[in-house]
């Protein structure tokens, strides 16, 4: 049975999965805060720059009105940019339905206060209604360019509740979407988020000229350095061996659909940050992530060496192949500090 979605955000991933809940069966109104984006998709179904070839479909409601978006909805997807959730839930906080469950589908950390998206999203309702609401996450490697033409993917959503949970599942499953559910939701936001990092750095590798053995070095300590800083903020080690851990990094690292590693080519190939940025023409995550990683890392006395280096790449001018050797000659270490010697 259908049910009533409003998706706030209709970039590449809102709108990929505003065209899944729509083949679901389920009423999904789109809002995009952009006029210009709400008429390209009104007068043509489709948004070129972002999903080629792809068309929207004509029972989608598309508005940029956040009452209409809002009004009679039993489910809430955010899928703004990281850089933009907090103003959506504030802008959104006082016309969203009482007790209506929200699910985050972007990721990302907030440098200022170090908050994870769904952390920003309750405050903004709480500062706003009293109540934090019902709000989840959902991740894990799905590129939107494959899901808005029904590639198989796979996901987990994390809530509060299993209750929630099983809700969120219900809705998004289906033969080629299926849904996992996990209490950690901290666990899969951390895994989902600094992966975004590690990516540009493998970006820079492939940018750079290096072979699948550095790549495949990269994603394996790239994994190890996010676990190592999960766990300590409340994840669980599962998780970041799951599909928002170890899954969405693997694709985000080697796909080249990933703005990520496009961004991180372009660096390593000699192109300075801003332009890598502007040239991949969407919002590049892993940057803004990037320093919010790095202060978590040094509060919490973790040690994110790959984090670190690419913190000295994007914002303090170091060239990312002395970089790369940088991280290549640390001081000699044991893979595994906790598994000890027979002898």
């Amino acid at each position: 049975m259908g049910v009533k979605v409003g998706v706030l955000g209709a970039g590449s991933w809102g709108t990929a999965l505003a065209i899944l809940l729509c083949e679901n069966g389920h009423d999904v109104t789109l809002w995009s805060a952009l006029k210009p984006e709400v008429e390209q998709i009104r007068n043509h179904r489709e948004l070129p720059e972002r999903l080629p070839g792809v068309k929207i479909p004509q029972e989608i409601v598309v508005t940029d009105s956040i009452e209409e978006v809002a009004k009679d909805k039993d489910l809430y997807v955010f899928a703004v940019a990281s850089p933009y959730v907090r103003s959506t839930a504030k802008l959104a906080a006082p016309v969203l339905k009482r007790k209506t469950p929200i699910v985050n589908v972007a990721k990302g950390i907030e440098e200022a206060s170090l908050d994870t998206l769904t952390t920003i999203i309750r405050e903004e309702l709480k500062n706003q209604n009293g109540d934090e609401g019902d709000v989840a996450v959902l991740s894990g490697p799905s590129h939107a360019e494959e899901v808005s033409i029904g590639i198989p993917t796979t996901v987990v959503v994390g809530a509060k509740t299993e209750k929630t949970a099983d809700f969120i599942q219900n809705v998004f499953m289906c033969p080629r979407f299926r849904v996992y559910t996990s209490p950690d939701i901290i666990g899969i936001e951390l895994g989902g988020s600094i992966k975004n990092v590690i990516a540009l750095a493998a970006g820079i590798l492939d940018g750079l000229g290096y072979g699948d053995n550095t790549k495949a070095a990269l994603i394996t300590r790239g994994i190890s350095e996010i676990t190592r800083l999960g766990v300590k903020l409340g994840g669980k080690p599962e998780t970041f061996a799951g599909l928002s851990g170890i899954g969405d990094l693997i694709v985000t690292c080697t796909s080249a659909h990933s703005r990520n590693w496009n961004a991180g080519y372009l660096i390593g190939k000699g192109m300075s940050v801003k332009d890598a940025m502007d040239k991949v023409h969407q919002v590049v995550e892993g940057v803004y992530c990037a320093k919010a990683a790095l202060k978590l890392a040094r509060e919490n006395d973790v040690d994110m060496p790959i984090v670190e280096e690419m913190n000295n790449v994007l914002f303090n001018g170091k060239d990312a192949r002395s970089a790369a050797i940088d991280l290549l000659t640390r001081d000699k270490r044991v893979e595994n500090s906790h598994l000890k010697w027979n002898e």
